[in-house]
C-alpha cells in the first residue's frame, strides 16, 4: 500500500471508528480482539465462558496479505484486550490500533520463544528496492511462524493466561486452571507427534510446501522444510530460484510436496509436473480451517499436519 493511500486509509478508518457505534459484546464479558484463527482458537480454551472473542482474519485467511475494514476498526475501539502474534507478522497491526483509537493492553503472544533467523534477511530487499522496507508484510529478520512447534505453543498459551488475569483477575482461576489442562493437551500431542516423525530415517525427512511456514515444526521434530517463497504469501520466486528447487527436489528424491490452505497451489502443481512428484496433500500454515474441515483447532491443526507429512515419507 502506497503512503499516500495509507494515509487516506487511516483517516477512514479512524472517521468510521468514531462515528460508528462498536459491535455489541455479550454485557459482562471480557472483550478480546485477536488478529487470526489460531491465537483465537488458544484464546477460547484459556478464556472461556469468561470471554467476548473477535478475531480479525477467519478461517482459511492469509494475514499476510490482509487489509483491515472499519469494522476492524470498530471491533479495536470496544475491546478491552489485543493480542497479536508478534514477531511482524501482522504488518498492519499499529496502522489498525491506531486509526481505531484504542488505548488498552496490546500484548504480543510469542514473547519470549526463541525466534528462527530467516535465511535471507540479509538481502531480503534487494530485488524490491528500499521503499519495500516501509510496505505492511516485511518481516525483519525474524520467522513469525512460531507457532508450528507446539512448545512454543505452550509458550503462547502462558503468555495468554498471563495477559486475561491481569485483565481479568475476578476469574483468574478459572484462566489458570484451563491453561493448565490445555497446556497438559499440548505436551501430550507434541509426545505423540514426536514418536511417530522420529521413527522415520532422518534422510527421507524432507518436504517441499507453498512458503517458508514450517521452519520451526522442522526444527522441533528433524524435518528439512523447502519452499519456493518466502515468510511472506507475497514473495514471488525467480525463475532460477524455482530451477535450482526442482534440481534439487530430483536429486535429493524429495516426494514430500504439500500446498498450503493459505497458498495458490499453481507454484507447488509446477514443481510436482516438473520434478516428477506427486502433491501429498494440503496443510495448515497461517490459519485454521472452518469447522468442517480437518483443522478446526489448533489442535487438529497439528495433528492434520503431522499426520499428512508422516504418510507422505511412507508412501
Amino acid at each position: 500500500m502506497h503512503r499516500l493511500s495509507r494515509r487516506l486509509f487511516l483517516v477512514a478508518l479512524a472517521t468510521l471508528a468514531v462515528a460508528t457505534s462498536s459491535p455489541s459484546w455479550a454485557a459482562g464479558k471480557l472483550k478480546v480482539v485477536t488478529t487470526f484463527t489460531i491465537l483465537g482458537d488458544m484464546l477460547k480454551n484459556v478464556g472461556g465462558e469468561h470471554i467476548a472473542l473477535g478475531t480479525l482474519v477467519g478461517p482459511d485467511g492469509d494475514a499476510h496479505v490482509y487489509e483491515p475494514t472499519p469494522a476492524d476498526a470498530r471491533a479495536l475501539a470496544g475491546a478491552d484486550l489485543v493480542i497479536v502474534n508478534g514477531l511482524g507478522f501482522e504488518g498492519w497491526i499499529d496502522r489498525l490500533v491506531k486509526a481505531s483509537g484504542y488505548k488498552g493492553p496490546v500484548v504480543v503472544a510469542s514473547a519470549g520463544i526463541d525466534a528462527l533467523k530467516t535465511e535471507d534477511a540479509h538481502d531480503e530487499h534487494d530485488d524490491h528496492g528500499k521503499a519495500e522496507k516501509d510496505e505492511d508484510h516485511h518481516h525483519g529478520e525474524l520467522d513469525p511462524h512460531a507457532w508450528q512447534d507446539l512448545a512454543n505453543g505452550r509458550l503462547y498459551v502462558a503468555n495468554i493466561a498471563r495477559a486475561l488475569v491481569a485483565a481479568d483477575p475476578a476469574h483468574a482461576d478459572d484462566y489458570r486452571r484451563r491453561a493448565e489442562a490445555y497446556d497438559h493437551k499440548l505436551v501430550a500431542l507434541d509426545r505423540e507427534i514426536r514418536s511417530r516423525l522420529e521413527a522415520v530415517p532422518a534422510d527421507r525427512r524432507k518436504v517441499i510446501t507453498s512458503h517458508d511456514a514450517f521452519q520451526y515444526f522442522g526444527r522441533a521434530y528433524g524435518i528439512d522444510f523447502h519452499a519456493p517463497v518466502g515468510l511472506s504469501t507475497e514473495s514471488e520466486p525467480s525463475a532460477g530460484e524455482v530451477a535450482a528447487l526442482v534440481r534439487q527436489m530430483r536429486s535429493e528424491r524429495i516426494r514430500a510436496l504439500f500446498v498450503e490452505n493459505i497458498t495458490d497451489p499453481r507454484l507447488v502443481q509446477q514443481l510436482a509436473r516438473e520434478a516428477g512428484a506427486v502433491i501429498g496433500g494440503t496443510l495448515y500454515s497461517d490459519s485454521l480451517s472452518g469447522p468442517t474441515g480437518p483443522a478446526p483447532t489448533y489442535l487438529d491443526m497439528f495433528r492434520h499436519n503431522a499426520s499428512e507429512i508422516a504418510k507422505s515419507f511412507t508412501s
